[in-house]
């Protein structure tokens, strides 16, 4: 935990992080020259604060026809097509000065990795597979991405993004070749896909270290951890029922040396269980409630023979409500020392991130880009994620109002 910023201790409000002082016009000009300072050319730094200024003030779907209606018709529509599909601008320098604007304006409590799913209706845009999609519980035609967001409970917007592609568009040369794939997209599950999308801006970015919360209940959580640990980085993940670990808590009944399922065990931990508060800071900035109980366990390993196995403590973390199905989430975590409270509030970052991407990222196209490329789904989803941030500083928005437009 050594020089990581965890502000959530039992009991201590977090003190708020005042919206951004400016106008929008003032803090989209001052992101999108922090932006684009990577970008060779003038009239390329004009085309993508335009391209930003439209997803912030176009009107229905975020297509580059709308965007160009406000900033000159056809060829402000064959000039952001270009700029988009086909230009030579790279889009991770434009990642990594967002996200380290955001770390100075507003600081994130933690990064939270949040999968994406954009339903298509062809099968022509890069990375569009059949795909189960957990969420409405059916088989949909569509991309999968993954985002990692700079989350406070304040606020959240995604600082990076990764498109996972299937073995099947990996293998087909001529679609490589169609949506113009490098030759250094390898083949990848989702969890390791997830895993990348943090690591690959951790490594270069210098961006301060924060706890990593994610959803694993869909990955190998396992390996996930295992990658993850190996960096040093703390995790709070949440894992499903049947993810079997090693109980390594005496305090717990019927404990047994052989790997259990999470769900058996916060079971047996039923009367360990504690009330905890937090305040949460949606909308109703209500006080809420609920019940944890927190076990040490490990998760199992294998060893070479003739070595001993070592295992280092997880704590397993469950979440309920009095008077309802216990637990009602299950997640693990290698910050064994920090108090239940401060662990749900940081789990609640997820809560966040989900309402900011219906609220905002939505709003402003992040799922609306059209074509086929590699790169172009690339830049767009970069281009939306600083309209995102433009919105998320300065917007007033409530649940269940739309994101103020921008004339």
């Amino acid at each position: 935990m050594s020089g990581v910023a965890l502000s959530t201790r039992a009991g201590q409000r977090v003190r708020p992080v005042p919206a951004h002082p400016g106008t929008r016009d003032v803090v989209l000009a001052e992101l999108c020259a922090a932006l684009f300072a990577s970008l060779p050319r003038s009239d390329q730094r004009r085309r993508g604060e335009a391209y930003v200024r439209g997803l912030l003030g176009a009107r229905g779907r975020k297509s580059i026809r709308n965007i160009a209606a406000l900033t000159g018709g056809q060829a402000a529509e064959q000039s952001l097509h270009h700029f988009i599909a086909s230009s030579t601008w790279e889009w991770a320098p434009v990642r990594r000065a967002l996200a380290h604007y955001l770390a100075r304006v507003s600081p994130p409590q933690a990064w939270v990795v949040r999968p994406m799913v954009i339903p298509k209706a062809g099968d022509n845009s890069v990375g569009v597979d059949r795909r189960f999609c957990p969420a409405v519980g059916q088989v949909l035609n569509a991309q999968q991405a993954v985002g990692v967001w700079a989350a406070s409970v304040e606020r959240s917007s995604p600082v990076n993004w990764r498109l996972h592609l299937s073995d099947a568009w990996l293998a087909d040369g001529a679609r490589r070749d169609q949506a113009s794939i490098p030759d250094s997209v390898r083949p990848e599950t989702l969890g390791e896909c997830t895993v990348e999308a943090y690591l690959g801006m951790m490594r270069d970015w210098g961006l301060p270290p924060r706890p990593l919360v994610l959803d694993a209940r869909e990955a190998d959580a396992p390996a996930v951890f295992q990658r993850l640990r190996a960096t040093g980085v703390p995790v709070l993940a949440r894992v499903g029922s049947s993810l079997r670990m090693v109980v390594a808590d005496p305090a717990v009944p019927g404990r047994s040396p052989e790997a259990l399922p999470a769900h058996q065990i916060m079971g047996a931990a039923r009367d360990m269980r504690r009330p905890v508060m937090w305040r949460d800071h949606g909308p109703a900035r209500t006080v809420r409630t609920a019940l944890t109980a927190a076990v040490r366990v490990g998760l199992p390993t294998r060893a070479a023979p003739g070595h001993p196995v070592r295992r280092r403590d997880l704590l397993l973390l469950g979440v309920g409500e009095n008077g309802r199905q216990w637990p009602a989430e299950l997640w693990v975590t290698d910050m064994v020392n920090v108090p239940p409270a401060a662990l749900v509030r940081l789990g609640k970052l997820i809560d966040r991130v989900d309402r900011d991407f219906t609220e905002i990222a939505d709003e402003v196209g992040v799922r609306d880009f059209a074509g086929r490329s590699f790169s172009g789904w690339h830049r767009h989803v970069t281009l939306a994620s600083a309209a995102h941030a433009v919105a998320a500083l300065t917007g007033r928005y409530e649940a269940g109002h739309r994101l103020e437009r921008v004339s």
